[in-house]
Parts: C-alpha cells; sequence; structure tokens
C-alpha cells in the first residue's frame, strides 16, 4: 500500500493529491491513508498537508528503499527485484537464501547497515549506517565453472565507471577486488557461488561501498576512505547504485556476448597496478615483480625479477 500511495505522489510531480481522492483510488479509508503517509514520514518522506488541498511530497530520503531503487531504474533485468533491509548481518547470506528459494537472476539484496559484512578472506567490512551501499546481486550465468572469476572483474568496472561518472572522482582498481582513491580503499567486491560439477546453480556478487563515511576507527583510516571525505560533499546512494546496476547490466550483456576481451581492455585501462612493481603476498610466501596484466582467465600475470613469469590466482598485492 506505501509502495502505491508513493507512486501515485511521484507521478503528481509535486501537486497536492487530496486524502480523498488517495483513498477512492486505493480502496481504502482516509484514516488508513493518513497512517501510511505518518508510517512513511517515519522513513524520511516529508510530506506538507494543506487543509483541503490535501498532501504533496516534497523530500525522499536518500535510503535504498526498493521504491526508490526501482523507481528509474533502466535495466531490463538487474534491480527488478529488490530486497530492503534497515538493518542485517550480511546481504550475502540473505542472496543465497533467496537464491536456494529459486529468486530470478537480477535479484538485489540492499541493507542501510550490515552487521556482519565480510569481506575476502574472511575479513571484516565497515559498514555502519545510513552512510554507505551494501548490496548484493543474484546471477545465474550458463558459464564454465572456470570463467566465474572473470565476473569479479566485470563488477570492478561497472563499479569504477559508475562511480567516476557519478562523483567525477578518479577511482581505480587493484587486482583482484579492490577499488581504491588517492591510495585509500573505496570499495570491496566479493563473488561467491553455487556449483555442482561444472554446473553453476548461481552466483552472487556482494558490494561495499563507503560513500558518505565521515570517519573510520584510526586503525581503518590509514587504508581505508569514503566518496564524501574525498568529494567534500556527501553523494547520492540510490542514484550511485542506479547507475551501478546500469553499467553492470551492460557489461554483463556484453560479456554474455562477446566474451572476456572487452572487459578485460577496460578493466586493465582503470587498473592502478598495471606496469608496476608490486608486492605479492600468498599463504606459500611473498614474491616481487612487474605486474604486467591479466590473462584472459582473469588471473594476474606478474614478471619475476629474474625474468620469468608467474601467475597469480589469489594473493593480496602491494605497489612497492
Amino acid at each position: 500500500m506505501k509502495d502505491q500511495i508513493l507512486r501515485m505522489f511521484k507521478e503528481a510531480k509535486g501537486e497536492f493529491l487530496s486524502g480523498e481522492s488517495l483513498s477512492q483510488a486505493l480502496q481504502c479509508s482516509r484514516t488508513a491513508i493518513w497512517k501510511h503517509i505518518e508510517e512513511l514520514r517515519v522513513e524520511g518522506y516529508q510530506f506538507e498537508a494543506v487543509r483541503r488541498s490535501g498532501y504533496r511530497l516534497v523530500a525522499v530520503p536518500d535510503i535504498p528503499y526498493p521504491e526508490e531503487v526501482m523507481s528509474g531504474l533502466d535495466t531490463r533485468i538487474l534491480g527488478k527485484v529488490v530486497h530492503f533491509f534497515p538493518t542485517i548481518d550480511s546481504t550475502q547470506h540473505r542472496a543465497h537464501a533467496l537464491a536456494k528459494e529459486g529468486a530470478p537472476e537480477g535479484t538485489v539484496v540492499i541493507a542501510d547497515e550490515q552487521v556482519g559484512g565480510k569481506g575476502r578472506l574472511g575479513r571484516v567490512w565497515h559498514s555502519p549506517p545510513s552512510t554507505g551501499i551494501s548490496m548484493s546481486l543474484l546471477l545465474r550465468p550458463k558459464l564454465e565453472l572456470h570463467r566465474c572469476p572473470q565476473l569479479t572483474l566485470l563488477a570492478a568496472v561497472a563499479l569504477v565507471e559508475a562511480i567516476r561518472q557519478e562523483t567525477g572522482l578518479p577511482v581505480t582498481i587493484k587486482w583482484p577486488n579492490d577499488i581504491l582513491l588517492n591510495g585509500k580503499k573505496i570499495c570491496g567486491i566479493l563473488t561467491e557461488l553455487n556449483a555442482e560439477s561444472d554446473c553453476i546453480n548461481y552466483l552472487i556478487i556482494g558490494m561495499g561501498i563507503n560513500v558518505n563515511t565521515p570517519s573510520f576507527p584510526e586503525e581503518i583510516g590509514q587504508i581505508a576512505t569514503s566518496l564524501m571525505l574525498e568529494k567534500g560533499e556527501p553523494v547520492k546512494r540510490v542514484k550511485l547504485i542506479q547507475n551501478i546496476l546500469g553499467k553492470l547490466e551492460d557489461l554483463y550483456a556484453q560479456y554474455l556476448e562477446e566474451g572476456f576481451a572487452p572487459i578485460k581492455a577496460r578493466w586493465e585501462s582503470h587498473a592502478i597496478s598495471i606496469g608496476k612493481r608490486v608486492i605479492i603476498r600468498q599463504l606459500s610466501g611473498t614474491m616481487v615483480g612487474m605486474a604486467l596484466g591479466i590473462d584472459d582467465d582473469g588471473v594476474l600475470l606478474v614478471q619475476k625479477d629474474d625474468g620469468s613469469l608467474e601467475k597469480v590466482y589469489s594473493a593480496d598485492i602491494e605497489i612497492s
């Protein structure tokens, strides 16, 4: 009911709607309309009420409610189903549950606050309430299992290009899944899949973006920043989510039709580590070399000091 009321106010484009017209259109009492509007006020929507004129919507909150994300979203598949949670342990966990229940491809799970978020290698992801974007996207690609890591790189391209377009900030990619700004982490990507033998059941891409985080704990502030801190003003989260989903859908369609080559070229154009000496830290040890690029599977190619070529499948890297 609240979504229908919001839709009517948005279609009214700032004009007043009477309680009578709303109750007739929605076939409910004027008291019910008033109660729903009060609930929307609690959620952050601002209404002006004028006797004999009714109500008009004057401001919407920058909270990624499904109605806000889907309103004006120019995609065919991604974001057509949105689940929103004010607080959740992990959008990844919820996306897995929805996938197992048969949720369609393109389903998105978004949280205003994530209290159990995790990054790569099980690291904790700092995501305070009402400041960032914690989002997981469900895909059901018909791909060979070994190609799945390419979708993490595809997501990185979409995130970089969307953030640049929305903010003008020079964000870059650090292999395999970090988005950096002025050398500090702004976003992380976590891709998880459910598969049997060579068959992919589904894949979930989790994205955590520091959007309007005003400050960080001291130990995190040395390595992380937010779009607001770097831009000097808040960034609209809903608009950024819509841009990200649009970029992701375009790149995903191109990938399924043309393969990884065009995505690879765009990824390398945004990568900060290509052509630079890097320190590679793996469970087996540490090595130093020149990052040459990625191969057709998304594996990092590093030329060691002795001239040999090393393929790096999983590691932490640091630009030396």
